[in-house]
């Protein structure tokens, strides 16, 4: 049985300091284009954290109990992309059917959680670290956090850049990956985080 303190360094080193999107950046496409509004990247956010721990509770099984068994390693990546791809489209019905509100606002981008490659890579990566089925559920749900920490900082960012004087070069895209950046470089002072954790 896993340690308690073990799955707490996994799941703050998930959210905080191996960030998929600050650190990683794996989903980057969502990221920049649901963080203009806040309840828009909270909902996206919610979203992926959903995914990633439905993503993870099936993957995994497939993955030691069929593809290794089987010695079918080598359909891991086409066999999760439509996995994924499947439990997007289950998401995609349960929004619309009990939070339309939402649906709406998230409208073309609730797909994209489809291609987003931090869904793909948190359950690639967790078979890669050989967790253990709850490490992996603890290091989805990190990544699922840390990736609606992200969006949640960056749109309250962009809220404010929205209300700056910039310059016109500077307007749109280029000021965004900007402020994408402080956000990123915000987030290595994380850096020793685990490694006290472990040393303590």
């Amino acid at each position: 049985m896993e340690s308690f303190k073990t799955l707490i360094v996994i799941l703050m080193s998930s959210v905080l300091v191996n960030n998929y999107v600050l650190n990683r950046f794996l989903g980057i496409c969502p990221f920049l284009g649901v963080s203009k509004k806040l309840n828009q990247a909270v909902g996206m956010g919610i979203s992926v954290i959903f995914v990633m721990l439905l993503a993870t509770t099936v993957t995994w099984p497939i993955q030691y109990y069929v593809l290794d068994t089987n010695d079918l390693g080598y359909m891991q990546n086409i066999l999760f992309i439509l996995i994924i791809a499947a439990l997007v489209q289950f998401v995609e019905i349960a929004l619309k059917k009990f939070i339309p509100a939402l649906h709406k606002s998230l409208g073309v981008y609730l797909p994209l959680i489809t291609t987003n490659c931090a869904v793909l890579g948190v359950t690639i990566n967790n078979i890669n670290d050989k967790y253990s089925f709850l490490e992996s559920m603890i290091s989805s749900l990190g990544a699922g956090l840390g990736f609606l920490l992200a969006m949640v900082l960056f749109s309250g960012l962009r809220s404010k850049i929205e209300e700056s004087e910039i310059p016109p070069s500077f307007r749109g895209l280029p000021v965004t990956l900007i402020a994408a950046s402080f956000v990123s470089l915000a987030f290595f002072g994380f850096a020793g985080i685990v490694e006290n954790l472990i040393g303590g």
